[in-house]
């Protein structure tokens, strides 16, 4: 007797989130440290950029897709893409791709790019408000991130907007760490090893 049986095999990923926000930690952190004058230059932030900005976070907007995760998968692959862009800008800026192309830089274009990611962002953050507390703080810290990205790149109050931006970036950096061990230590001790803090429950009960 032949029967024909399907069989339905469900593969469970592990949550990419820990990785995608260590990436994204230690690319603001190694940013920071230019913007407030602890270092200088971009050569030696490119790599930090392309690997841990853009495919780190590349990765865990892959692997979220695959876990069903549209809010993580939107927001890694997002943000990958933008430190990709904005390497590839340095890199141009630079004359690598030779002094025709680096001539007709427009910094104010990159301040159009930055509009659009705060926009984003301020729609992002509205979502991680029913994540948990650290990953809303998270976006809190990129939206000022971007205001003071646009604001500098513009020219409007330089000094403040140039500072809101560094700081700001600090800050994700050190709250990124957080939630990515806490991502990690969560699971790997199976329990609340580091707090997040609960979803406010405003949009989504």
């Amino acid at each position: 007797m032949i029967t024909n049986e399907i069989q339905n095999v469900k593969i469970t990923n592990a949550d990419p989130s820990a990785l995608g926000l260590f990436g994204l930690a230690m690319v603001t952190l190694v940013a920071s440290s230019q913007k407030l004058g602890l270092t200088e230059g971009v050569s030696f932030i490119l790599p930090w950029a392309i690997f841990l900005g853009g495919f780190a976070q590349l990765f865990a907007c892959i692997n979220d897709s695959k876990r069903n995760n549209v809010f993580g998968a939107t927001a890694f692959g997002a943000f990958a893409f933008f430190w990709m862009s904005v390497a590839l800008s340095w890199i141009i800026k630079a004359g690598a791709f030779g002094h025709a192309l680096a001539s007709t830089v427009d910094a104010k274009q990159l301040g159009v790019a930055y509009v659009g990611y705060l926009i984003f962002s301020l729609f992002m953050t509205i979502g991680a408000s029913e994540t948990n507390k650290v990953l809303f703080l998270i976006f809190v810290l990129i939206d000022f991130l971007f205001i003071g990205l646009a604001l500098s790149t513009f020219e409007i109050m330089y000094e403040f907007s140039h500072g809101l931006a560094a700081y700001s970036e600090l800050l994700i950096a050190i709250v990124g760490f957080y939630g990515s061990g806490a991502a990690v230590l969560n699971s790997h001790f199976e329990k609340q090893f580091l707090p997040v803090g609960k979803p406010f429950g405003i949009f989504k009960r």
